[in-house]
C-alpha cells in the first residue's frame, strides 16, 4: 500500500486543499480498488459497507490500546478547552455545510466528523499532542478506483514534532498498510469482488 507523492494528491480535484490551507500534509497513501461498476461514491462505499472501514488487525489493536493506555496515565488526550483551540469546522462555508451529508461535530470513534461530502469525507482529533485531520476521498479512474488517506497535522505544542517522530514508524509501517489492507478487504466484500 503506497505512500504516494504530495504532488499527485495535490492534483486532485479535492476541497480540503484549499479547506486546510496552511496545515502541514504529513503524508498521503493510497489504494488502488476494483472497478466493478461506475458511479460509487465514497458515500456509498461507507452507507453499504457491512464492517467498519477501517478495521484493525490484532498488532494494530494490541499498538493503539497501548498508546491509548500511555495517553490516559499522561494526560494526552484530553481535549484543550475549547477557548485554548479552534476546531476546523470553523471554516467550513454555508455551502460547504449545506453540501455535507453529516453535521460538523459528528463523533466518528476517537474523530469528529468536520465535513462528508460525496466523494471526500474529512475527520478531526484535537488533544494535548496534535489536531490531526484526516482525509479519505474515493476518486473513480478509467479502470478502477482509487482511495485516498491523507493525514494533516497541526502542531499544538512543543511536543507535537517530537510525538509525530515518536509514531511515524509505527504510522508508517504498521497501522496504515493494516488500515488500505482493510479498505480493499471492505471492498471487496461490499462490491463482491475476489
Amino acid at each position: 500500500m503506497p505512500q504516494i507523492s504530495t504532488q499527485e494528491f495535490e492534483q486532485l480535484p479535492l476541497r480540503v486543499h484549499d479547506f486546510l490551507a496552511g496545515v502541514p500534509l504529513h503524508d498521503v497513501w493510497a489504494v488502488d480498488l476494483p472497478r466493478t461498476r461506475s458511479g460509487i461514491t465514497l458515500d456509498e462505499f461507507l452507507r453499504t459497507a457491512s464492517t467498519r472501514l477501517f478495521t484493525c488487525s490484532p498488532v494494530v489493536r494490541a499498538l493503539l490500546n497501548l498508546r491509548l493506555f500511555v495517553g490516559r496515565l499522561l494526560g494526552w488526550d484530553r481535549e484543550p478547552a475549547a477557548t485554548a483551540w479552534e476546531t476546523f469546522a470553523t471554516r467550513l462555508t454555508t455551502a460547504d455545510r449545506s453540501k455535507s451529508l453529516a453535521p460538523a461535530g459528528t463523533r466518528e470513534g476517537l474523530f469528529r466528523v468536520v465535513y462528508s461530502f460525496e466523494n471526500e469525507q474529512l475527520l478531526e482529533l484535537i488533544n494535548r499532542t496534535a489536531h490531526a485531520a484526516a482525509l479519505s476521498a474515493l476518486v473513480e479512474t478509467a479502470s478502477a478506483y482509487r482511495f485516498y488517506f491523507g493525514v494533516y497535522v497541526r502542531s499544538v505544542s512543543r511536543f507535537t514534532p517530537v510525538y509525530m517522530a515518536l509514531i511515524d514508524p509505527f504510522r508508517k509501517l504498521v497501522v496504515y498498510p493494516s488500515i488500505l489492507r482493510s479498505v480493499r478487504a471492505t471492498w471487496n466484500q461490499t462490491f463482491g469482488t475476489a
